[in-house]
């Protein structure tokens, strides 16, 4: 399998290094990040995304910051890295994992009794965090692939894969895995409107490794549970609350045609997915731009007079998740995350 990095710190150059997915499938690049700016540009435009891979991106982003920011004065220091925090947190409301992977590398840098003990200290959590995500994959995958039978199809939506993480992925984890353990595994990808993650970024990690890959469209996804062709659905989380799982807009959808079809629905995601403090109302669901939907290349869809409703996510009601994946083992709901998180930080 290959197992290629999403994004890095380039020691080098001191500045961040990531693979640019609004090109794929067609071009293959690496951009070098050198400006807080630039970084938060590149996660709002979804050169950067995925749950976990933006928890690593806030940690490098606050590093780099306090690469870039003036050393004469710690207050001053500290006061410039955490605007530059607020700014990358501002770019993405919905997924949990980029507002977690700031807040931990500011808490690295409190102890520090100057500003180069405080950068040192930010670069080595951040560094800590993406090795950290891709051991936690690797464990997800594990986990997750004792779940799917020998000889099966797994439908699933948008990108939960390695482009989604540091690498080796999350949902993709689970089937990369099953594959490696000897596991008959086919995957039905939708095509994940209106970016098309599914069809560009999840066909194109799986043709790559060699796995069997069919893209369909999102409405498809039905029809192909009433035939039974699909023996299980696996997706990533960009948030999971006590009640609900927040995914790419479409997985709501997804999840009550599985459960009325008796499918097993389940959700692989990291302990950093998991939101303590709110429930499904209390979550802000992200909306985006009007051209993501009305254009495609050159070409305009929707009249100018026609109004447009740009979802980023939903929300999957608890009731309707048959498991979800974690790097700590598989979690059937109800699930107290409070008393999850609380376990795990003493451990």
């Amino acid at each position: 399998m290959n197992e290629t990095a999403t994004l890095w710190w380039d020691t080098g150059n001191q500045s961040i290094r990531y693979i640019e997915q609004t090109l794929l499938p067609g071009e293959y690049a690496i951009i070098e990040c050198r400006s807080i700016e630039r970084l938060a540009t590149a996660i709002k435009r979804l050169e950067i995304r995925g749950a976990p891979a933006l928890g690593v991106a806030g940690a490098y982003g606050v590093a780099l910051s306090a690469v870039l920011s003036d050393k004469n004065d710690m207050q001053a220091f500290m006061a410039a890295v955490r605007r530059d925090a607020d700014l990358l947190r501002s770019t993405r409301p919905t997924a949990i994992n980029l507002a977690w992977g700031i807040d931990r590398v500011l808490a690295s840098m409190a102890p520090a009794y100057d500003c180069d003990d405080a950068c040192s200290r930010a670069l080595a959590e951040a560094e800590e965090i993406a090795r950290n995500d891709t051991a936690c994959c690797h464990a997800m995958g594990k986990h997750g692939a004792a779940l799917l039978p020998d000889q099966c199809t797994v439908l699933t939506h948008c990108n939960a894969g390695a482009l989604a993480c540091s690498s080796w992925g999350t949902a993709l984890g689970v089937i990369r895995s099953a594959v490696d353990a000897g596991k008959e595994v086919k995957v039905i990808a939708c095509e994940t409107r209106p970016l098309l993650q599914g069809a560009r970024l999840t066909a194109w990690e799986l043709a790559r490794d060699g796995i069997d890959v069919t893209v369909i469209t999102d409405s498809t996804a039905a029809h192909l549970m009433r035939k039974g062709i699909i023996d299980a659905v696996v997706v990533g989380a960009d948030r999971i609350t006590c009640d609900a799982v927040f995914n790419k807009i479409g997985t709501y959808m997804h999840a009550v045609c599985a459960h009325h079809h008796a499918i097993p629905f389940y959700v692989a995601a990291p302990h950093s997915t998991f939101d303590p403090k709110n429930t499904e109302r209390d979550v802000i669901i992200e909306e985006r731009g009007r051209d993501e939907l009305t254009v495609m290349g050159n070409r305009t869809y929707i009249p100018d007079g026609a109004g447009v409703r740009n979802y980023a996510f939903d929300a999957t009601p608890m009731e309707l998740v048959t498991a979800v994946i974690t790097e700590t083992g598989v979690l059937h709901p109800p699930i107290d995350i409070r008393k999850l998180l609380s376990r795990i930080s003493t451990t």
